[in-house]
């Protein structure tokens, strides 16, 4: 494995960091998948030296085929530290003795906190664009997901909708969670007040059978289940009050990250609104 990963590091120094180097743009690692996309996305191609270890998982990233291009690391500090960015990019959320390890070793780390409002994804699309060198391309990120925006809220309040976001075992996310405030900037009625939930909380089935909301907005479509936790939604009384007309699919890794994929996430929601009402 040790020889693996020095051989993953080499390759990285090995690829053309000329012109980033020439143009005063910082070399950088990526410590987890939200940065990945950060960086995939605002950065030039040789600015990268190196993505998480979950870069090219296509369940958890949305572009782990763009990502196949570049080295892969490990997680830990080692590679690293072998890597020698000029800005490590990580997220709060990031082992933390990691982190305090490559800043005792002297690296300049980049440390992103995780969005939970559309105002603080923007604010970090911005910071990116700062890390990265490259402002303008943020600029056009934000005003990306801002049309994207416009977009959903035009869809959305059409018909002035009462939803019910819902997660495995039963999670019901509330107003002030992250997906709750995409639903409700877009102009639906998150349910989850109902039920007494702000930041979010586990319902019963009962509970969300009786609560019938327009819809339930669900991350994954199909009859399959790959655990207990996804199973819940698969339950047959779910099914009878909420068949697939009735629910609205936004994928997970559009969402869990805030940031550039927000965008993608507001549009799949703007197809689904069109879907549902027909």
């Amino acid at each position: 494995m040790r020889w693996r990963l020095a051989a993953s590091v080499a390759i990285a120094l090995a690829m053309p960091a000329g012109a980033a180097r020439a143009a005063g743009l910082p070399r950088m690692v990526s410590m987890n998948v939200c940065t990945d996309q950060l960086l995939l996305t605002l950065a030039d191609p040789e600015q990268i030296i190196g993505l998480s270890r979950f870069s090219r998982d296509g369940w958890q990233s949305l572009s782990a085929n763009d990502m196949k291009r570049y080295p892969v690391l490990s997680g830990g500090a080692e590679d690293v530290l072998l890597a020698k960015p000029d800005i490590v990019v990580a997220s709060l959320f990031d082992k933390r003795a990691t982190r305090e390890l490559l800043k005792a070793k002297g690296l300049h780390l980049a440390e992103l906190a995780v969005p939970r409002t559309l105002a603080e994804a923007r604010a970090q699309i911005r910071e990116a664009g700062d890390i990265t060198g490259h402002p303008d391309r943020a600029v056009a990120e934000i005003a990306r997901l801002d049309a994207a925006l416009a977009r959903a809220k035009a869809a959305a309040t059409q018909r002035h909708y009462r939803v019910l976001p819902l997660s495995r075992r039963g999670w019901v996310a509330g107003s002030d969670s992250f997906i709750g405030s995409l639903l409700t900037e877009t102009g639906l009625l998150n349910a989850a007040g109902d039920l007494g939930f702000t930041f979010g909380g586990f319902a019963s089935l009962a509970a969300i059978v009786s609560l019938r909301p327009d819809f339930i907005v669900v991350s994954q479509a199909g009859n399959h289940a790959s655990d207990d936790g996804q199973a819940f939604l698969l339950h047959p009384a779910l099914e009878r009050f909420y068949p697939p007309a009735k629910r609205i699919v936004i994928r997970e890794r559009m969402t869990e990250c805030g940031g550039v994929m927000l965008a993608d996430a507001l549009d799949a929601l703007t197809a689904e609104l069109k879907r549902v009402g027909r």
